[in-house]
C-alpha cells in the first residue's frame, strides 16, 4: 500500500511538473501578434486579454468582438478573399466550430492540457476545447412574474409578448439551444411554433434579452445562467429556474484556425484558457469553469443537481442550414 501510494504521488508530482514545464516553455516561446475573434461581452473579453497578456507579456493581442454568427460571416468572407486575419476563435458554441472543422479550417492541438476536463467538453480530434459551462435557462423578473419550471410554460397565453428570446441567427448560445430543444421530445419545434403564435420575436443576443427582463419590459427570458446570476448580484430584480425538461449548454470553446499566422502564441492562448489560472479567471468573471477542480462562483447550482441536455454536434452541423431555414420560416424572417 505504502509503495503504490508513493509511486502514485511521484507520478502526480511528475505530471504536475510536466504541465508546469509545458506552460512555462510556451510562455518563453510565445511572442509577436495574436489576433483573436471572440463573442465574449466586451468587458469580459478585455479582462481575458489582459490576463493572458500578463501571463505572456511578449504577445501583442488584437481582438474583435461580435455575435458568433456575425464573426462566422466575417471569417467566411476573409476565407473567400484568402485573407484570414484571426489566429484564434473564442466563441459561444461548437456548432459553428464543427462546421469549420468539417471544412478543414481548424488546427488540431493534440498536446492541449485537458487532464482536468471531461472528454464531453472538447472535440475528440482536439480541434476545439470548451472553456466553461454556460446553461440556457428561464429568467424571470421577480417584481412582475412568478417562477415557472417548464419551457412550455413560457408559451402560455398570459405571457403573450412577454418573453425575451435571443435569436439563433445572431447568438451562438441561442443556436445551440435551438438545436438542443428541437431534439428534446418534451420541447421540440412546438416550443418555437407556440412562441411565434404568442407574439414572440427572437432577436439579438443574451445582453438585450437580459436588459428586457431586468427592466420589466419582459416578464421572462431564455437567457444564459451566468448572465442572470451576475445581474442578480448587481441588484437587478431577476432570478432563474433550471427547467424540468433540462437546460441546453454551451462551453464557449477556443480553437486555433488552420491558417493561424502565429501558432506558438495561439497554442499559448489555448494553454492559458485551460490552465488553473485561466479557469480561475473564468470563475472570477462569474462563470462555471470547465475544470471540475476549480469551484464555480456563488449562486450556481451544483452541476450534478441540474439536468444538462446533450447535443450531437455532428448532427447539428449537418442539419444547421435546414434548421435555420425552418426557424426563419416560423418567425417570418
Amino acid at each position: 500500500m505504502h509503495i503504490s501510494t508513493t509511486i502514485r504521488l511521484s507520478f502526480c508530482t511528475l505530471s504536475l511538473a510536466t504541465v508546469l514545464f509545458t506552460f512555462a516553455n510556451a510562455a518563453e516561446t510565445a511572442s509577436g501578434k495574436l489576433v483573436i475573434y471572440t463573442s465574449q461581452a466586451p468587458e469580459i473579453a478585455q479582462q481575458t486579454v489582459d490576463a493572458f497578456k500578463a501571463a505572456y507579456p511578449d504577445v501583442q493581442v488584437e481582438w474583435t468582438r461580435n455575435g458568433t454568427t456575425q464573426l462566422m460571416n466575417v471569417l467566411q468572407t476573409e476565407m473567400m478573399a484568402g485573407d484570414v486575419k484571426a489566429d484564434v476563435l473564442l466563441v459561444a458554441d461548437s456548432i459553428n466550430l464543427g462546421a469549420l472543422k468539417k471544412d478543414g479550417k481548424l488546427m488540431a492541438y493534440p498536446d492541449a492540457p485537458v487532464s482536468n476536463i471531461s472528454p464531453d467538453f472538447y472535440d475528440k480530434d482536439k480541434t476545439w476545447f470548451g472553456t466553461k459551462i454556460i446553461a440556457t435557462v428561464i429568467a424571470y423578473n421577480t417584481k412582475n412574474a412568478k417562477p415557472v419550471d417548464s419551457w412550455m410554460a413560457l408559451t402560455d397565453a398570459q405571457n403573450k409578448g412577454q418573453v425575451a428570446v435571443p435569436s439563433p441567427l445572431y447568438s451562438g448560445a441561442a443556436l445551440y439551444h435551438l438545436h438542443t430543444a428541437i431534439n428534446t421530445p418534451d420541447i421540440g419545434w412546438a416550443f418555437y411554433q407556440k412562441l411565434a403564435a404568442n407574439g414572440i420575436t427572437p432577436e439579438g443576443g443574451n445582453g438585450p434579452a437580459l436588459k428586457a427582463v431586468a427592466s420589466g419590459m419582459a416578464k421572462y427570458g431564455v437567457i444564459t445562467d451566468a448572465d442572470i446570476i451576475r445581474a442578480k448580484k448587481q441588484g437587478s430584480p431577476i432570478d432563474l429556474v433550471y427547467p424540468k425538461e433540462g437546460a441546453s449548454f454551451v462551453t464557449e470553446p477556443v480553437a486555433i484556425l488552420a491558417g493561424a499566422h502565429n501558432v506558438p502564441a495561439a497554442k499559448a492562448f489555448v494553454n492559458f484558457m485551460l490552465s488553473p489560472q485561466g479557469q480561475q479567471l473564468v470563475a472570477k468573471q462569474g462563470n462555471r469553469p470547465i475544470d471540475a477542480t476549480v469551484p464555480a462562483p456563488e449562486g450556481f447550482a451544483p452541476v450534478d443537481s441540474i439536468k444538462l441536455l446533450t447535443l450531437d454536434s455532428d448532427k447539428a452541423v449537418a442539419d444547421d442550414k435546414q434548421v435555420r431555414a425552418k426557424f426563419t420560416e416560423i418567425f417570418g424572417g
